[in-house]
């Protein structure tokens, strides 16, 4: 139960409008309870109805996807888009290509989106899309036929003033180049600033690929220094998965200074104590598309486990759950104190169930909310709006210095809503807050609508 009424009265809401949404329930649940302590100093927002309105999606669209296969047989797949809110711009947010998407794993991840893009001091509102479709095991022309059915359907309803989907889990360069060329023969435009993602040969961004990994750990290095007085130097890194944001999470916590020994696919985890070797976990997962289980195979001294959740097994000093979403229960989360974890940041979309990001900070472990950590990613797609919108394309460099200057600047404004909040170093709390307050003063400017 909540403590305060009104906040009460918005989850009972919820509750009783989506039923059926677990993925939901939970990340309303964490929002409305980090504003426990500042909800009576703002009488205007009950007034206004500004969580009423926070809560619900400015509006969904739900549709059917259609298309054949390499055997001639008519497909039916199912598409989203939720568009959350636009208070302070267009939405933006990821497309998922995955056979666990729902409309509940959607809205979870629209309003996380949300707050993610208030935090990041860009002008980007919160969204989120994607389909009931596996990639997996399809045929390069069957995976571009299915991305020409779903973008035929949603074209209509995005642009870069209205909203600027982006790549996710099942949708990377190759997904986005096959929506963008079928957009662009719809529309007879050549609109380089709406989908993002690109290859680099028709308006991608540089850093763009590792830019959630790169974030995560520009985020976590910043918690190193200024609640702990340490950095990644000399520590053992712990990294679960091994798709993009795992991967290159890995490289730059390898980058500044840590070792990571673990990481890990949906079958187990592979343990190497001399440190990860990433080119090898790149060509297996990258190139070879095969199982982790391959590297242990081909390094001396590193042995493979089954079972993905059991990594955290090993000890670490810094923990970067970056697989998906409640991958760290309470079992996991004991496991990470019994190993003498100092940190743990978010990587994956809300990969820590509430309990355990309770049990962790009780703990005195500061924990990286993902909305805050890994919006890296949507970051760097919002340069690459940018980049194409001034008809400009920036170097490496210059995108990574911007990303690493977003980032300082979501976790001080984390950690200062925190200490606002009477609460310092909870930074999930502190990223809530400091993103709900910018984008509720925009809805109560903005009138109601």
């Amino acid at each position: 139960m909540l403590k305060n009424a009104y906040l009460q009265r918005v989850y009972d809401q919820v509750l009783a409008r989506d039923p059926n949404a677990p993925e939901f329930h939970q990340c309303i649940r964490e929002f409305l309870e980090s504003l426990e302590g500042i909800v009576d100093k703002h009488p205007e927002w009950e007034r206004n109805a500004i969580l009423e309105r926070f809560v619900e999606p400015d509006r969904i669209i739900t549709f059917r996807v259609t298309w054949v296969d390499d055997a001639g047989k008519v497909q039916v797949n199912r598409g989203y888009r939720v568009q959350y809110n636009s208070a302070i711009g267009p939405y933006k947010g990821g497309l998922r290509f995955h056979p666990s998407v729902n409309l509940s794993v959607m809205k979870f991840l629209g309003f996380e989106m949300n707050l993610k893009n208030g935090l990041t001091t860009l002008p980007i509102g919160g969204g989120k899309g994607g389909s009931d479709f596996d990639p997996h095991g399809k045929s390069e022309n069957e995976i571009m036929r299915f991305c020409q059915a779903f973008i035929t359907e949603l074209y209509r309803h995005i642009g870069q003033f209205t909203d600027g989907p982006a790549g996710d889990i099942g949708v990377g360069s190759r997904e986005i180049g096959y929506m963008f060329g079928q957009m662009k023969r719809i529309t007879n435009q050549f609109d380089a600033a709406t989908l993002t993602g690109k290859h680099l040969s028709y308006g991608g961004s540089l850093v763009r690929t590792e830019a959630t990994g790169y974030g995560i750990c520009y985020f976590t290095d910043e918690v190193l220094h200024h609640q702990l007085n340490t950095s990644f130097e000399g520590k053992t890194v712990i990294v679960s998965g091994s798709g993009n944001v795992a991967t290159y999470a890995a490289e730059k916590a390898m980058q500044l200074g840590g070792k990571v020994v673990c990481m890990s696919d949906s079958n187990g985890y592979v343990h190497d104590p001399d440190g990860i070797k990433l080119d090898l976990i790149k060509d297996i997962k990258q190139n070879r598309r095969a199982r982790i289980k391959v590297y242990a195979d081909e390094v001396p001294g590193a042995t493979y486990h089954e079972g993905c959740r059991n990594i955290w097994d090993v000890p670490c000093d810094v923990a970067l759950p970056c697989a998906t979403q409640n991958e760290v229960d309470v079992a996991e989360a004991k496991k990470i104190l019994d190993g003498g974890a100092m940190i743990l940041t978010e990587g994956a979309n809300m990969p820590c169930t509430h309990e355990a990001v309770a049990m962790l900070q009780a703990a005195g472990i500061p924990v990286g909310p993902a909305k805050a950590a890994n919006a890296g990613g949507v970051s760097t797609s919002a340069l690459e709006m940018t980049q194409n919108s001034m008809r400009l394309s920036w170097t490496f460099e210059e995108v990574d210095e911007r990303l690493h200057n977003i980032m300082r600047g979501i976790y001080k404004a984390a950690y200062d809503a925190s200490v606002e909040a009477g609460q310092p170093g909870n930074l999930v709390v502190g990223a809530n807050i400091a993103s709900f307050l910018k984008i509720a003063d925009a809805m109560l400017h903005q009138g109601i609508v």
